[in-house]
C-alpha cells in the first residue's frame, strides 16, 4: 500500500467497523466467568456475545500497540523488515503492551528488543485504530524517540533495519504506518528533515 492509498482510505473511512461487532474466528466462545457458551444478542446499538448461563457480556476490547519513530540527522525514519508475520514487509518498530506494563515502558522495551537501540521517548506522534486484521483490533500509539545508547541491529521479529525517507517508504506491512509516514511527510512539506531533535545526539 502506498502513502497516497493510506491517506485516501483514512479520509474515506474505508475501515470495516462492523466486522468488530459480532464474534469471529479466534475470539472467545465460552464465558470467562462460568465457562458456558456464548450467543450473540443485541445490546443497545451492538450485537454482543452473552453467556447462556450467567448472562455476562464478553467485551472484545482492542489490544494496545506501541511504536517508536526515530529519525536520523537528515530526517529519514528507521524501519524494520519483518521476519515472521507479514514477512518481507517493513514497519515502524513496534509491539504490544503487556497486561501490567506502562505504555511508554512497553515502547522502549519493544524498540530495544527489535533494533538494539535504547531510546528516550518524546511526544506522541500519532494515535490510530488498526483494522487491517479482523481477528485482532488494536489501537496504536506512535511515539517520537531519541536514541541514547545501544547498537543498531535487527532482532526479535525483524531481520533487517534501515533508514528511509518518510515520503519514499518500502513495501509496508501496516496501513497505519503508511498513514503515519504520510502525515510526517506532509508536516515536512514532502522534503527532508532540517532539524535534529529526533536524531542521535552528536558526541
Amino acid at each position: 500500500m502506498t502513502v497516497d492509498d493510506a491517506l485516501a482510505r483514512s479520509t474515506a473511512g474505508e475501515h470495516n467497523h462492523e466486522a468488530l461487532v459480532v464474534p469471529g474466528p479466534g475470539r472467545v466462545a465460552f464465558c470467562r466467568r462460568c465457562g458456558q457458551s456464548l450467543r450473540p444478542e443485541q445490546r443497545g446499538d451492538r450485537v454482543r456475545p452473552v453467556c447462556v448461563g450467567c448472562g455476562a457480556i464478553t467485551f472484545h476490547n482492542p489490544a494496545v500497540g506501541v511504536a517508536v519513530v526515530v529519525r536520523d540527522d537528515v530526517g529519514r525514519v528507521l524501519l524494520g523488515r519483518r521476519s515472521g508475520s507479514y514477512g518481507g514487509q517493513w514497519c515502524i518498530p513496534c509491539g504490544y503492551v503487556e497486561w501490567d506494563e506502562d505504555v511508554r515502558l512497553a515502547a522502549t522495551r519493544e524498540f530495544l528488543e527489535e533494533t538494539g537501540l535504547v531510546v528516550e521517548l518524546a511526544e506522541v506522534v500519532a494515535v490510530h485504530s488498526n483494522f487491517h486484521n479482523p481477528d485482532q483490533h488494536t489501537v496504536g500509539i506512535w511515539f517520537a524517540g531519541v536514541v541514547v545508547g545501544g547498537e543498531l541491529a535487527a532482532a526479535d521479529d525483524l531481520d533487517a533495519v534501515a533508514f528511509f525517507e518518510p515520503h519514499l517508504p518500502p513495501d509496508l506491512a501496516f496501513p497505519t504506518d503508511a498513514l503515519v509516514l504520510a502525515q510526517l511527510s506532509a508536516r515536512l512539506g514532502g522534503q527532508g528533515y532540517s532539524g535534529r531533535s529526533w536524531a542521535r545526539p552528536d558526541t
